[in-house]
């Protein structure tokens, strides 16, 4: 019999994991935290809508559940953790010859920028969803943001990382804070990274002008 209550990471992939999966589970020792690594991004995948997007998130759980024998009332709280992308400014998108998106704190550098429209119109609108969805399942659902990304708020560094680099930087992230949750959340909770206000203020603040290029988190608020 499972005594422990379990708290759920979502996250996009195994970097993330690596970086701030011990503070986490450090931080919640008191329940069993499982992870639940997507290996891309649920907001933004076009097979993902606003009107499944909760039962895909649900899914994942549901993929816990069995795999650990728990059951539906050992859930306590999911904790969703995505990069906001750039997703919400207007006007500021720029055509380049460049691979890839490029990211920078005033605009955003593409080859096709009927592309990246497209692509910020769908994710702004699932993240949206999402971040006023309370509950999945009967299940306490926050969504937390990293702006424009994991790695800028992390690791102040604002650029396209290969896979190897990002594992590196979270290998090198997680020693630096292993068994020191408390200056973790002392570092994500510093006002040059940190947005003020509640929740919903938080979400209000990202959507507007570029903040959701400039290097910001709401991560703080999970350990309120």
């Amino acid at each position: 019999m499972n005594e422990k209550k379990v708290v759920v990471v979502i996250v996009e992939g195994p970097s993330d994991e690596n970086a701030i999966g011990g503070i986490l589970k450090e931080y919640f020792s008191s329940e069993e935290v499982q992870f639940a690594v997507v290996h891309g991004d649920i907001t933004s995948d076009y097979s993902t809508n606003i009107d499944n997007v909760v039962s895909k998130i649900n899914n994942l759980i549901e993929g816990i559940k069995i795999k650990y024998g728990y059951k539906r009332g050992d859930f306590i709280r999911i904790i969703h953790i995505a990069d906001t992308d750039g997703v919400f400014v207007k006007g500021c998108i720029r055509k380049a010859e460049v691979s890839g998106v490029q990211y920078f704190e005033d605009h955003i550098e593409c080859m096709s920028v009927e592309e990246v429209d497209k692509r910020n119109k769908h994710k702004s609108e699932i993240m949206c969803k999402l971040y006023t969805t309370g509950k999945i399942n009967n299940i306490m659902y926050r969504l937390y943001f990293n702006s424009c990304n994991l790695e800028h708020v992390l690791y102040d560094e604002l650029k396209n990382f290969s896979d190897d680099e990002k594992e590196l930087l979270s290998d090198e992230f997680a020693e630096k804070y292993e068994g020191r949750y408390q200056e973790f959340i002392e570092y994500i909770s510093d006002e040059k990274i940190a947005v003020s206000g509640d929740y919903k203020d938080t979400w209000k603040y990202i959507q507007k002008d570029k903040n959701s290029l400039c290097r910001h988190s709401n991560m703080h608020l999970i350990f309120e």
